[in-house]
């Protein structure tokens, strides 16, 4: 762990340590996911390679991770159709959470989808992308 790390309530110990492993050595604040209608921290994902969608297991609300949403388009479809993010296992519900890598200046660096397997316990990264606009501070709550 880096001495500027901030891990969110909700985060599990096993995917919050995967997550730290599968980022730089900056400083992340890893967020979990939960869902705005009921609460959920079980999803199913669609996904890109730079971006993600959530749709909660208990109440099927879905929603975009960070900024995925203005990128969600059939255009950016052509090179990179979104997918049912599946683990190895076949499972395909999972605990989500976010690692945002920070800049110096505290803005968000890159943006790391991770899940964890309902199943068997299986982590992995599942779309990861790097933010190059300012301000960034909304997308800490868009997870």
């Amino acid at each position: 762990m880096h001495v500027d790390d901030q891990v969110g309530a909700g985060v599990s110990a096993e995917l919050g340590a995967f997550l730290r492993n599968a980022v730089d050595d900056r400083p992340v604040k890893i967020v979990s996911s939960a869902c705005e209608g009921c609460d959920g921290r079980v999803f199913s994902m669609l996904v890109i390679e730079s971006g993600a969608e959530r749709e909660c297991s208990g109440c099927g609300r879905r929603a975009f991770i960070a900024d995925s949403g203005e990128y969600w388009s059939e255009e950016s479809w052509e090179e990179d159709e979104p997918g049912a993010a599946c683990c190895p296992c076949g499972g395909e519900e999972f605990e989500a959470a976010v690692a945002f890598s920070v800049r110096d200046d505290g803005s968000v660096r890159w943006v790391t989808v991770g899940l964890r397997c309902r199943q068997d316990g299986f982590s992995g990264v599942y779309a990861d992308w790097k933010i190059d606009y300012s301000p960034t501070d909304h997308l800490l709550s868009m997870v």
